[in-house]
């Protein structure tokens, strides 16, 4: 008879009693997941199918489901702020710097693609480019570098095109957090709280008194002043993401035609000029003036 203690072989971890093994009428890892899906859902193009294309295509694919998961939480940010939550908001934007933080460490699995291994599948890739992303579209709209223009990108796709049809017409984070400002008593102009907000974000001179105050003044109520650096935190991240990808792809690519059309690098490049949060950077230079 053999002893109900008897010890697991040498190396092999015993599976404890209590642990369930039989998944045929209730959830799994599996199921509630729904990694059958998930893990089915890359289908190289290539002919004959190239190994690096795998990469590729798992890279983007999670880089979507990291953008849906920014989208998420910069949504709710949006809403705790109009409801004056601001450490709830803040706790949003916390997980959006990390996610932000991910997504750059990524670009390094994509530089292990070697230009002469991407030459083998591009071609096959069509007009097909990240530039038609409607999620990083979507995070650009709602932090405020909004363009009516890029919804005719995605007339062919319904669901992505209404949402950003309907974050162009909404305010951004940062509109929500300028007027938690003006509830909490601070003087952000009519014109600035009543702005169109459809319209990209440009800098307002008359914001950075406003900051300054904030950053000097010992009865800041810290929220705020933790809100200020929160978002220069979120930029900084974007410019670094930003960064990272336009040098993978000239290291993959050199100064190619991008697949969609853009003029690749150069086209990324300007990309690094965009700004969401311009105040938050100009009264730096007059604090302690």
């Amino acid at each position: 008879m053999s002893c109900p203690h008897a010890q697991s072989p040498e190396g092999v971890r015993e599976i404890e009693d209590t642990m369930r093994t039989d998944f045929h009428n209730t959830m799994s890892y599996g199921s509630y997941l729904d990694l059958e899906r998930i893990l089915s859902a890359q289908h190289p193009v290539s002919t004959p199918e190239h190994h690096d294309e795998m990469l590729f295509i798992i890279q983007h694919q999670t880089s979507e489901l990291w953008l849906k998961l920014i989208l998420h939480e910069l949504l709710e940010s949006r809403r705790l702020l109009d409801n004056d939550e601001i450490g709830k908001a803040l706790k949003c934007l916390a997980r959006v710097k990390h996610i932000q933080k991910t997504l750059t460490e990524q670009w390094s699995v994509l530089a292990t693609l070697t230009p002469r291994e991407y030459s083998e599948f591009r071609g096959f890739l069509g007009s097909a480019s990240g530039f038609q992303s409607f999620q990083y579209r979507a995070v650009e709209f709602i932090l405020g570098n909004k363009h009516r223009g890029m919804l005719k990108v995605f007339e062919s796709d319904p669901a992505a095109h209404q949402l950003l049809s309907t974050l162009l017409e909404s305010p951004t984070v940062y509109d929500a957090f300028l007027h938690a400002l003006a509830r909490a008593g601070y003087g952000i102009p009519d014109e600035i709280l009543n702005r169109d907000v459809s319209e990209a974000w440009v800098f307002h001179e008359a914001l950075v008194p406003v900051f300054k105050d904030i950053y000097e003044s010992d009865a800041t109520q810290w929220s705020f002043y933790q809100a200020c650096e929160d978002l220069v935190d979120l930029e900084d991240n974007f410019q670094a993401w930003r960064f990272r990808h336009m040098s993978v792809v000239k290291r993959t690519i050199g100064f190619k035609t991008g697949t969609g059309g853009s003029s690749g690098v150069d086209f990324l490049k300007r990309a690094l000029d965009l700004t969401f949060f311009p105040e938050l950077f100009a009264v730096r230079t007059e604090i302690g003036k």
